[in-house]
């Protein structure tokens, strides 16, 4: 089947399927408060789309109207990667929604939160991600980009259906990381639906665009950031590049020259680095096997370093040191699998034992990370739809380098000129990251300080970007 036809059947069987359901009401959905939750004025909503009657298949939402004037704010989806990792644990819980889980059970108000500047939705998806489930298991043997983009597809739809008011609202669509497939697959898929939506934009954080480059960027950043030696840079060079590095690790068979090249990366960076975050300090207590990480390529790494630490001591040793707290996801994950945590959000577990960040019964097909979507981010931007591509600066798996390489391509492509020219900007009176605006419509930003889930790292710089993004202004 080919491409415009796939589409076509996609938007008739949403269509249909819509026409022949019920229209939900949210008033169900609407949560009265978070255990541990501080008193706010704004409306939250949490609770299930069925995309798939006949497999009961449905995605888990957690919906939050911005702080002041929802009606005249935009709406903005949020999808985090992966391939399979939680939106509502990581975007809402870990970056930039309203609470943050905080030790003792409680939950603290997050002073950069987006919903500041917009209607904030957050979409745990594929189906096995989080607390979105299928009853037919069958269908986590092989998920892959197209599946989930047809289900993203149903689930606005039907969302559409149960808050109407926000049928009409600007849209964005934003996310991170392995959303660099999400997000475009999934704007690319209403602009060519023909179905009236209002998307005006979408927003990629350290995206994966396009497997060579970005993966080919890590030797350089490891290298210029004092990670690795100049003998095991030469490796990379002449022996085994970093995207041929990845391509073998998810065939699970590494050759003998790769193998060597791994095992002096292994030697050099410090399971005490996080490559995701080459700065910061990581969390002393947890471990991986709490927060059900699996083999998800693109997922934070997690180390347990001394388990007869209390957790509370770790905390107040490390929240002494920082201004952000190193274990907010693993507080997350004891707070969200909470049986009264999971009550007041209207959650359920389906065919797994617990919550978890990044899925353990899913089984994507990680062949898709080598399908380039740069060429669908620029079908985006000649429908006129605005894009921003930015990137945390210390963020070595999918480096800035790699991303700024690909926008520039992409606008030389497309003919677009720098209206904006490679600038830093500010925020707070401090130089936030560096910028470069193409025809007005295309844009790369980096972080700074940033990680690869920089509105975690870098709140109030993220929140600067995010604003201006929304606004269509540039930063200044």
């Amino acid at each position: 089947m080919g491409a415009q036809q796939w589409i076509a059947m996609t938007v008739l069987c949403a269509t249909f399927f819509q026409i022949c359901r019920a229209v939900d009401s949210p008033a169900d959905d609407k949560l009265l408060s978070l255990p541990g939750q501080p008193r706010v004025s704004f409306q939250q909503y949490a609770g299930y789309v069925t995309v798939d009657e006949n497999q009961d298949k449905a995605l888990f939402y957690y919906f939050v109207e911005a702080e002041t004037d929802p009606a005249s704010k935009p709406l903005v989806l949020w999808l985090n990667g992966g391939p399979g990792c939680s939106s509502v644990g990581a975007g809402a819980f870990s970056e930039h929604g309203p609470f943050r889980p905080s030790g003792g059970g409680s939950l603290v108000r997050n002073d950069y939160s987006w919903n500041k500047e917009a209607n904030m939705l957050y979409l745990e998806s594929p189906a096995g991600v989080g607390f979105s489930y299928s009853a037919n298991q069958s269908f986590y043997d092989l998920v892959n980009d197209t599946i989930t983009v047809q289900d993203n597809f149903v689930f606005l739809q039907n969302w559409f259906q149960k808050f109407p008011e926000y049928k009409n609202r600007d849209l964005f669509i934003t996310g991170e990381s392995y959303a660099g497939h999400y997000v475009p697959q999934l704007a690319d898929l209403i602009v060519k639906s023909g179905l009236k939506f209002n998307l005006k934009g979408i927003a990629l954080g350290n995206p994966l665009l396009e497997f060579g480059t970005d993966f080919n960027s890590e030797g350089d950043f490891y290298w210029s950031h004092g990670l690795i030696s100049n003998p095991t840079y030469e490796l990379l060079s002449a022996v085994c590049n970093t995207s041929q590095l990845w391509r073998e690790r998810i065939g699970n068979s590494l050759s003998a020259s790769c193998s060597k090249v791994n095992d002096q990366l292994h030697a050099e960076i410090s399971y005490a680095i996080d490559k995701y975050d080459v700065t910061a300090n990581v969390c002393l207590s947890f471990g991986a096997s709490l927060l059900g990480v699996q083999n998800n390529p693109l997922t934070p790494r997690f180390r347990l370093f001394s388990s007869a630490e209390s957790l509370q001591e770790a905390l107040s040793q490390q929240k002494a040191q920082e201004n952000i707290d190193p274990c907010v996801q693993e507080e997350t994950f004891v707070y969200l699998n909470r049986k009264d945590v999971q009550e007041s959000f209207h959650a359920k577990l389906v065919g797994t034992p617990k919550w978890t960040f990044c899925s353990g019964v899913v089984n994507y097909d990680l062949r898709n990370l080598e399908i380039p979507t740069i060429d669908v981010v620029g079908s985006l931007v000649t429908s006129g739809v605005r894009v921003l591509v930015y990137s945390g600066d210390q963020d070595s798996v999918i480096p800035f380098t790699g991303s700024r390489t690909l926008v520039e391509g992409l606008a030389k492509k497309l003919g677009l000129n720098a209206t904006v020219p490679y600038t830093a900007w500010f925020e707070d009176k401090q130089v936030g990251g560096w910028t470069q605006v193409y025809g007005d419509i295309l844009t790369f930003s980096t972080i700074r300080g940033g990680s690869h889930m920089a509105p975690f790292s870098s709140p109030g710089r993220s929140l600067a970007l995010f604003a201006a993004f929304l606004s269509g202004k540039p930063l200044v």
